[in-house]
């Protein structure tokens, strides 16, 4: 099949390419652009009024304050990640203060830079695939997490950039600006290991795929970038130590955690086995189609992971065998590679979230896969044609096979953003601000908030953590962040099952120096098919028991001070 073919002149990638090989952005691809703009600004008002996850944003709240009071990742606070968000967070809040918009505007940040390093990925198969792409990326991926500055959103962002340069450096003669670009593709790349280290084999794929298209005498400058970036490791390892930041990234997160967090593969087809996607159900804003029972589409959700990744793989392999240095197959090639990786995402906790998180990739460099298929399998057609049974086949599946979660919930994010059921209600101290997802938990919680604030003093220490504190599945730590006057009393602001909770981890001896301690009822029925029902150490409890007096109790939280605090206030 000759280059001619694939299809309209203006939906080619040879058409508007100057003669070095440069791509000047025209009209319609800035009508793209917007457009992508339009689906990512549509639900933002929403998502700055919407509970984000109590602990997981509670975390990368306090993480980054902590950070710049001099605590140390590893050691002063748990932490199963690399160094590249909490620091990144950390010099945000340094130049625009400590707020939770702050944070969200940073997250929103991380969205847009996926979804337009999709779009610039696929601007060689024509405005239509790219813009449609890209829309699909922000759908799927805005959803489980909203606006929370995540690791794993910063790493996707950097890592699909980092490809959409490199295939940009490739479109430039041999020259400074090459050089350049590929230097910044390689910087990118190893900026996304320092968000997540877990995303290495990606990252090698994507980029070796550069690496070895690149030639001897070629290579210098990706590899530079790449070294510059990786090299903020040492830092980081001299400041938390060797034997923490390996314990902290490594060991922890794939040998202490995984009992506790993993869930049946493939998932349950009779029940939701996520305790986090069930509570999510109980906020339903209405669908209009038929559609399958929850854990129905979850299942089949899991099982388009591997089918969309052999897709992509299979049409990348054979553009890259007709077509081996046409425009098309330098984007995309190393973007194919760099998805595939991501299955280990989808395996390690099958719940919505990790299936968003991949299939935000997967799916949308899936339209492009399916065009090239029908290239082969439909010559005859038009490119409307193709592109028309790719955009349906994926409107099908979020519409009718998987509609709950990921265009659901962003119909209803924009709802609220247009003043429609919203959702969310403000915990307020001090011009800090967290939304809880209930008006009962949140009118507990902000008696909790001000009975302490009347009681406290600044340097007091401060614990919270579930009610039963030998199952440590989870955490309100965004109570941390309201608190800034206060020390936290613990490393396990995030708190995990087979971490918090062990024999071993000196959570009740951080409780016995703690002067206060929230705990929480609202995780008190969590249940999944793995470790995480099972009790462990029971003597935090104890200490509670022994050492701390109730200050008030309401059905969601509950204040406790040490005995001994109390009676000097």
């Amino acid at each position: 099949m000759n280059q001619a073919s694939v299809g309209q002149p203006d939906e080619t990638t040879t058409q508007g390419a100057g003669p070095d090989g440069r791509w000047p952005l025209v009209r319609r691809d800035y009508l793209g652009l917007g457009i992508v703009a339009v689906v990512l600004l549509a639900p933002v008002l929403g998502l700055l009024r919407y509970q984000g996850p109590p602990m997981e944003e509670g975390f990368m709240l306090v993480f980054p304050e902590e950070i710049l009071r001099g605590a140390v990742p590893h050691v002063d606070f748990l932490h199963l990640y690399g160094p590249g968000s909490i620091y990144l967070l950390a010099g945000v809040f340094k130049v625009f203060g400590t707020h939770l918009y702050v944070e969200r505007l940073v997250g929103l940040a991380q969205h847009a830079s996926v979804a337009y390093a999709m779009w610039f990925l696929l601007r060689p198969f024509g405005r239509r695939i790219a813009t449609s792409a890209a829309v699909l990326s922000v759908v799927i991926l805005i959803g489980p997490l909203g606006l929370s500055a995540m690791a794993w959103n910063g790493a996707l962002a950097l890592g699909l950039a980092s490809l959409a340069v490199a295939a940009s450096a490739s479109r430039h003669p041999e020259g400074t600006r090459r050089r350049n670009l590929l230097f910044v593709a390689g910087l990118l790349g190893g900026g996304a290991l320092l968000f997540r280290p877990d995303l290495v084999l990606a990252v090698v794929l994507g980029l070796g795929a550069w690496w070895f298209q690149l030639g001897r005498g070629k290579r210098s400058a990706l590899l530079w970038g790449f070294g510059a970036s990786v090299a903020l490791y040492v830092p980081h390892l001299v400041r938390s130590g060797f034997g923490a930041s390996i314990e902290g990234m490594f060991l922890e997160p794939v040998f202490k955690l995984r009992g506790g967090r993993s869930l049946p593969i493939p998932p349950s087809w009779g029940e939701v086995d996520g305790f986090l996607q069930r509570a999510g159900t109980l906020r339903t804003s209405g669908w209009p189609l038929p559609m399958p029972a929850l854990s129905q589409q979850i299942n089949l959700w899991f099982w388009l992971v591997p089918v969309s990744i052999l897709v992509v793989v299979v049409a990348a392999w054979r553009l890259r065998r007709r077509e081996p240095l046409s425009p098309r197959t330098l984007s995309y090639w190393p973007a194919a590679l760099f998805s595939a990786a991501l299955l280990q995402q989808a395996i390690q906790r099958p719940d919505t979230a990790h299936l968003s998180w991949v299939t935000g990739v997967t799916f949308p460099l899936a339209i492009a896969a399916v065009v090239l298929l029908l290239e082969e399998l439909a010559p005859s057609w038009s490119a409307i044609q193709r592109f028309a049974l790719a955009a349906t086949t994926f409107a099908v599946l979020l519409l009718a096979v998987i509609p709950f979660y990921p265009v659901r919930t962003y119909v209803d994010l924009v709802s609220q953003t247009l003043g429609i059921n919203r959702f969310g209600f403000p915990i307020e101290r001090d011009g800090r601000v967290f939304p809880f997802g209930s008006a009962e938990g949140a009118a507990d919680a902000q008696a909790v908030v001000d009975e302490l604030d009347r009681l406290a003093e600044p340097g007091d220490s401060l614990v919270t953590g579930p009610k039963d504190l030998s199952r440590t599945n989870y955490s309100d730590a965004f109570f941390y962040h309201l608190f800034p006057d206060l020390d936290v009393g613990t490393r396990y602001i995030e708190m995990d099952p087979g971490i918090a909770d062990a024999e071993d981890s000196g959570l009740a001896d951080e409780l016995r120096a703690a002067d206060w301690v929230i705990l929480s009822n609202a995780w008190a029925d969590w249940s999944e098919p793995n470790d995480s029902s099972d009790s462990r150490s029971q003597e935090p409890n104890e200490v509670i028991d022994e050492d701390f007096c109730e200050v008030l109790a309401t059905p969601t939280f509950e204040l406790w001070g040490r005995c001994d605090v109390l009676e000097g206030r």
